[in-house]
């Protein structure tokens, strides 16, 4: 076997090749990022051992900086093992007590990690799935944000404009209402629309749901309104509401890049009643490999649920917090995949209950029910089983 560590940067990586007794076959040399440097890289392998299967390449998961070299190697065939950064550094402390940290040093660090560690994994299709997961659902949990807070910005903009409007229809974010603001943008627009256009812009919108009666009664209550007529402040709403008809358009195409992954992986985590695709998605993506966790409490302890612990002398703190440490998205995920889970799952709505009866605050419980749905996620995950209450929960 040959050894490759490389050490990953924006403009240049550095490399080491080393053979299976720790000797240096090519010592630390530099390639460029670019396909020339990925070409040289794949020479000098390929000089060293003319068969794949022998070849053996670490690098950092250094974010986007490792996404090329890394498809380059895989689409060579070659066995790649990506390694948390931290890993690295712990590593490179435990051989030299001096601190000394530069690119070469890392380079050999990574190289000896792969050939001492036999429990390090290589870059699977999987990852690879997970890594594309990953980038979508976050992505997608971007884009929910920005929505979250365009839509206060519309809650804000009709209390100034039309503040009336919010007792007379079920929400202020539906279709047919955002029809309405959007060529009506105040309560003054309202007031003189003509009815019969304003009764077929809410019917049609809304599919038949709002009649000539409503609107009428939205008419009547613009001209009453005490809202400020600011042509500003309609303005912003107009452009709001095409925002939010953005972000609703490019999210939709988002789920559906997010839906083609998850048919391909094919997860029994979507049979747990409560859990759909999207949040599926975002607790397979962030935990990725399901069996590089030796036990459930690894993936609460990673997703920062575990409780912390405090401890000095005598004194033991009896309110131990949640950790919060580690993938927020995946804590996040956690979080309101129990609290769904718990109200179309009858064993964990009964197990929610219970911890509420023991006197727990709400989100205090619902930690304790995310921790079993992690025990149940972690069962399912590792022996390709579909959910079924009475055999996994007791």
């Amino acid at each position: 076997m040959i050894y490759v560590g490389i050490d990953v940067a924006k403009d240049k990586h550095d490399c080491i090749i080393l053979n299976s007794n720790g000797k240096v076959v090519f010592d630390v040399f530099t390639i460029q990022n670019n396909i020339d440097g990925f070409e040289d890289l794949l020479f000098k392998i390929k000089a060293t051992e003319k068969y794949p299967d022998k070849v053996k390449v670490g690098l950092e998961a250094t974010g986007h900086y490792s996404c090329n070299i890394l498809g380059f190697l895989k689409n060579k065939g070659l066995s790649t093992i990506v390694i948390n950064p931290l890993y690295t550094s712990l590593s490179r402390k435990s051989i030299s007590l001096r601190k000394t940290k530069t690119d070469k040093v890392d380079a050999r660090t990574i190289a000896c990690m792969i050939m001492s560690d036999v429990n390090l994994k290589p870059y699977s299709d999987t990852l690879y799935l997970n890594e594309d997961l990953k980038s979508l659902t976050r992505y997608r949990f971007n884009k929910v944000a920005q929505r979250a807070k365009l839509k206060i910005s519309v809650s804000r903009l009709v209390n100034i404009l039309f503040p009336e409007l919010e007792k007379l229809v079920s929400t202020l974010h539906g279709k047919a209402v955002y029809e309405l603001l959007s060529e009506f943008p105040s309560a003054q627009h309202i007031a003189s629309a003509n009815l019969k256009h304003l009764t077929n812009l809410l019917h049609t919108a809304s599919k038949g749901r709002f009649q000539r009666a409503s609107a009428e009664e939205i008419r009547q209550a613009a001209r009453k309104s005490i809202g400020s007529y600011l042509p500003a402040k309609s303005l912003e709403l107009k452009h709001t509401i095409k925002l939010i008809r953005e972000l609703n358009s490019e999210i939709t195409e988002i789920e559906a890049e997010i839906k083609k992954i998850m048919d391909v992986i094919d997860s029994p985590i979507i049979s747990i009643p409560g859990i759909g695709q999207n949040l599926g998605a975002v607790i397979l993506a962030e935990i990725g490999d399901f069996s590089r966790f030796e036990s459930p409490d690894k993936i609460l302890a990673f997703a920062g649920c575990s409780p912390s612990t405090y401890q000095s002398g005598q004194l033991y703190s009896s309110h131990a917090k949640m950790e919060k440490r580690g993938s927020r998205y995946l804590r996040w995920a956690l979080l309101n995949a129990a609290a769904y889970v718990c109200k179309w799952e009858p064993t964990f709505a009964t197990y929610l209950a219970k911890k509420l009866a023991e006197g727990k605050h709400y989100y205090v419980a619902l930690s304790h029910a995310a921790k079993k749905l992690v025990r149940v996620l972690y069962h399912l995950e590792t022996t390709g089983k579909t959910y079924q209450p009475t055999s996994i929960l007791s």
